[in-house]
């Protein structure tokens, strides 16, 4: 059977989704799914070159891949009222050209990051140590994601919740587009149709067994955080709104595209729906 590679982080809502997989819960059709985890930095590079079939990204990153990877409208990530947190030590002011460190050039906190502060100066590091780098003195600030949103040190404030900073800019009320995962083009199209559905169906079984599969995550220590800290942050990000992308989450990618074609950061401007895999083929075929 054919080997199919697929990238995800390994945060543990990216592990919560796709691990119904792993354990053997759900499997494709004639077809292995080999799955690779890495910072999502860097499967958003690896995503630029073309080095794996499915990929999870940063939902910023993918205009710049559109011509080879379809968009899939699972396995997603939005913030509703949440989201990265730009952090500071308690009690210190930031200067208009603060040194900030972001975790990744193509992620979605940069983008806004970047429309929000203009004038701010930018280091990348992986986002495992940026709590670190502000304790320490190395940046005056940071942009913490994944699970460190919930678990940062008791020295550091919020100077700004990436949530505010998207809800100004977009001026209307949309959740957050942070993560998804996009599909190589160049796999056969009926194919790609059903691993979309085996993944649709993974996020969805593992979300209609969430304590079980948590329980075993811990047990294997695949993650990172304690078990009260797990529900938590699969409650903010691996959820009902994981399975399926809906309408509201099709407009707020719409907007997302906007806003960085209209700050310069994309050459053309791009509506999601028009880049999902063609589901449609099967109906035809069945004709």
């Amino acid at each position: 059977m054919k080997t199919i590679s697929v990238a995800h982080s390994p945060d543990a809502d990216d592990i919560f989704m796709y691990y119904a997989i792993k354990f053997g819960w759900v499997t494709p059709k004639d077809a292995v799914f080999q799955n690779i985890a890495d910072d999502i930095e860097t499967l958003n590079q690896a995503t630029l070159k073309g080095e794996y079939d499915i990929c999870a990204i940063s939902f910023a990153l993918y205009p710049f891949v559109k011509e080879d990877y379809a968009l899939l409208k699972t396995a997603v990530s939005f913030g509703n009222g949440y989201g990265p947190k730009l952090i500071k030590k308690k009690g210190s002011k930031l200067k208009r050209n603060f040194k900030v460190a972001l975790s990744g050039e193509f992620t979605t906190n940069a983008l806004l990051f970047k429309i929000a502060y203009p004038d701010a100066r930018i280091t990348y590091m992986n986002f495992l140590e940026i709590e670190d780098a502000v304790l320490n003195g190395d940046v005056d600030a940071g942009v913490l994601i994944h699970e460190s949103i919930l678990t940062y040190n008791e020295a550091l404030e919020v100077e700004k919740e990436i949530w505010d900073i998207w809800q100004e800019l977009a001026g209307t009320e949309l959740p957050l587009p942070l993560g998804g995962m996009c599909l190589r083009r160049s796999l056969p199209l009926h194919a790609a149709i059903d691993y979309e559905q085996t993944l649709i169906k993974a996020v969805k079984v593992a979300n209609s067994n969430k304590h079980l599969l948590s329980k075993m995550l811990i047990d294997q220590g695949l993650i990172r955080v304690d078990a009260p800290t797990l529900d938590k942050y699969l409650d903010l990000y691996a959820n009902d709104d994981s399975i399926e992308l809906s309408e509201l989450q099709y407009d707020a990618l719409d907007k997302l595209y906007e806003l960085g074609y209209k700050h310069g950061f994309y050459e053309t401007l791009i509506k999601s729906r028009d880049f999902l895999i063609p589901t449609q083929y099967e109906e035809f075929r069945a004709q």
